[in-house]
């Protein structure tokens, strides 16, 4: 992975908008020395507010499998990078959200974005150089803190959630996504100028159909490859009726929602845009 602005470094679905934002779960403190801590299906709130102001990577770990050896080069960054390690096998959520197919997995979340790493180790020369794109990426997007700096004991308490956007949240927590789809659904009903219920809706739909009738762009989509995603909906969208083709505009529409400012949305808002005139 040599250009750190790849699609692979960029990911897809930004998890700021499916977890409630949450301060440091009690029994799961950062370690001051090796930026590392626990997280799971109803804590990683937290991971996403950490990510704000520092790099956190991501394990998902089997405790009967050998690691990626990934926390003691990052116990080597000074509080630079943040570790959040997984339990694969009890934090279903979280496992469908990043698509983990093998245990040891390595992401990263940057500013409430996924971005997939790797699979398995990797020796450590390539693993600093990984590491060193990652602050990279970080750095370009604002996110250049260190554990501790600005804790969250620290930050004044978020303003209270519109309650239809809370029951979205508590319904995403526990794996309710046709709740939270209604939640949000009300939401544009009562207020169609909402455009977080907007996101938040075509998140979690994308959310719903990763855990049962995806396809492959929804796969491609979700693995960090939005172009990929693009081209299968617009050739589609060539081939479909005009069933069909509602139906594609549609989702590309979400896919635009979910990556808002992304620069690779606006070549395929246009290829869009002159297919319906």
């Amino acid at each position: 992975m040599s250009d750190p602005g790849t699609a692979a470094l960029r990911g897809a679905v930004d998890l700021s908008g499916l977890v409630r934002r949450a301060s440091m779960p009690e029994g799961a403190p950062i370690d001051p020395d090796s930026g590392a801590f626990s997280a799971d299906d109803a804590s990683f709130g937290q991971v996403v507010e950490l990510s704000q102001r520092v790099p956190v990577i991501v394990e998902f770990v089997d405790d009967r499998l050998p690691g990626s050896g990934v926390d003691a080069v990052i116990a080597s960054y000074g509080g630079r990078l943040a570790l959040a390690r997984v339990d694969a096998l009890a934090n279903p959520q979280l496992v469908q959200a990043f698509q983990v197919q093998q245990v040891p997995l390595v992401a990263a979340v940057i500013a409430g974005r996924p971005l997939p790493l790797f699979a398995g180790s990797l020796p450590e020369p390539e693993l600093r150089d990984l590491l060193e794109q990652v602050l990279q990426v970080a750095a370009q997007q604002g996110v250049a803190g260190t554990v501790g700096q600005e804790g969250p004991e620290g930050e004044p308490e978020p303003a209270p959630l519109p309650p239809l956007h809370q029951t979205a949240y508590d319904a995403i927590e526990t794996g309710d996504y046709a709740a939270a789809i209604a939640a949000y659904e009300q939401a544009i009903r009562e207020n169609p100028r909402d455009a977080e219920a907007v996101a938040g809706l075509a998140q979690v739909r994308l959310l719903a159909r990763l855990g049962g009738d995806a396809d492959e762009a929804d796969r491609a989509f979700a693995a960090g490859d939005p172009e990929t995603a693009f081209s299968l909906l617009l050739a589609a969208f060539d081939a479909g009726d005009a069933e069909e083709r509602d139906r594609v505009r549609t989702r590309l529409l979400e896919y635009f929602e979910i990556l808002g400012d992304d620069p690779r949305v606006g070549p395929a808002r246009r290829a869009l845009a002159s297919r319906l005139l």
